[in-house]
């Protein structure tokens, strides 16, 4: 800030420079050429029409005037010492040019001689030729010309260091603040994310600065607890099945010859299935909390929903599917089916006699519906019931096995796939919705 700050004023204070320099000089130098001439011809006409007096009154900021003959003599002077003897004499010329000269005038009777703007014009006079002259110092010029030159060389470093001096004070004052929360950030560490920054009562772009920190620290111990509690669930509910695998094994092999090895192996087998199917919901969740790349292409949901049905024929209860048009989604096969199986599967689990399943496009929008005629889902639990490893009492008393992972992960896919995931009103029983954007062409 402060390099840039010195530049932009040191481009300013150049081009401001420039146009000065380029344009004050010339315009004191005219100014003075002007009141010089405009005297010069003044008493060129009065010279003409024999007007003549002895001693011509000069106007401001005009030190001499003197009229010539054409052998050297002064008809006519102001009163300025310097006008005593002539200053400039013109050969005869028919045209009256004006002649302009710079010139050192010496020191007289007292008086500082120095530079001097003197201009000369030849006029015809009834007694003959002669040469008006005119002279003004340059003096006052000069010095203002000295003084410019001083501020400009002198007085543009001087200002180019001021400016970067309060710059970085005030830029450093600026960040204090700033430096403060990063302090109070390097203390705040995993093992303790309650703490926060202190907020200035400023309203300012430092207070928006705290506020956003506190707001990311929030989160953070929200997903800090959240990943504490679901390491925590995810313990529970693994041991469950590893503690009945190993409570069968270890009885097994303290009796072999009273163990039934047939029915000892099925329900090895179904404890081994358990832990598969709750360590690949895991897996599933963590690559969808973590934004993993997976393999996507178009996917009919009509054909997904079709398969679903033909591979569940024969299950507890029916599923009766409407008539449905293809209906294509850009997204994994993979996720969209076990989006689809988690909800069947929660389905089947509750339902009294039947499922309806459909799929629909209405708005550009792919509406996946799967309902059952079971008890229902309380209003109050409607949410609840996506949270990782939430069974409600229901739940658990129709399907102890259950991880309490399937709806959390069914949402996450929804999710992922730009589309939501909700609980409708239904009766009797729960109505899930699936709502996924229509694939028109373009990922």
């Amino acid at each position: 800030m402060t390099t840039l700050a010195i530049l932009i004023a040191a481009l300013v204070c150049t081009v401001t420079s420039t146009i000065t320099l380029a344009t004050v000089p010339p315009y004191l130098r005219e100014l003075v050429h002007t009141r010089v001439e405009l005297a010069v011809h003044k008493v060129a006409d009065q010279t003409r029409a024999s007007r003549l007096p002895a001693k011509l009154e000069t106007p401001s900021h005009v030190h001499l005037l003197q009229v010539v003959s054409e052998d050297g003599k002064v008809l006519a002077a102001s009163p300025d010492p310097h006008a005593a003897s002539p200053v400039m004499t013109l050969q005869a010329d028919k045209r009256e040019r004006i002649h302009i000269a710079e010139r050192r005038l010496p020191p007289v009777q007292g008086e500082d001689g120095g530079e001097y703007l003197v201009i000369a014009r030849p006029v015809h006079m009834p007694q003959g030729r002669a040469t008006v002259c005119g002279a003004a110092s340059l003096a006052e010029v000069n010095r203002a010309l000295a003084w410019l030159h001083a501020l400009v060389f002198l007085g543009t470093p001087l200002a180019l260091v001021i400016v970067g001096a309060t710059t970085r004070a005030v830029v450093g004052l600026a960040l204090r603040p700033v430096e403060r929360i990063r302090a109070e950030l390097t203390e705040i560490t995993g093992q303790d994310l309650s703490r926060r920054v202190l907020v200035p009562d400023t309203s300012d772009e430092i207070a928006d600065l705290a506020a956003a920190t506190n707001h990311t620290l929030d989160r953070l111990e929200r997903s800090a607890e959240s990943q504490r509690r679901f390491v925590a669930d995810a313990s529970h509910e693994l041991r469950s099945p590893l503690s009945s695998l190993h409570t069968q094994l270890e009885v097994a092999s303290a009796y072999p010859d009273e163990t039934d090895w047939r029915a000892t192996g099925t329900q090895a087998l179904a404890a081994a299935d358990r832990l598969t199917g709750i360590i690949d919901e895991l897996m599933m969740l963590a690559r969808l909390d973590a934004h993993a790349v997976v393999q996507r292409r178009v996917v009919d949901m009509c054909r997904v929903a079709q398969e679903q049905v033909r591979r569940r024929e024969g299950s507890r209860a029916p599923i009766v599917i409407n008539p449905c048009r293809p209906a294509p989604v850009y997204g994994s096969p993979i996720q969209l089916d076990r989006m689809l199986t988690n909800l069947l599967d929660n389905a089947t689990r509750h339902a009294a006699t039947r499922i309806d399943l459909s799929v629909e496009v209405a708005d550009r929008k792919v509406i996946v519906t799967v309902a059952d005629d079971g008890d229902g889902i309380p209003p109050q639990d409607r949410e609840r019931i996506f949270e990782r490893f939430t069974r409600l009492d229901d739940a658990r008393a129709k399907d102890k096995e259950g991880s309490g992972l399937g709806l959390s992960l069914s949402r996450e896919i929804a999710m992922a796939h730009r589309g939501t995931l909700a609980v409708a009103d239904h009766w009797p029983g729960a109505q899930f919705v699936a709502v996924l954007p229509l694939y028109e062409g373009e990922p």
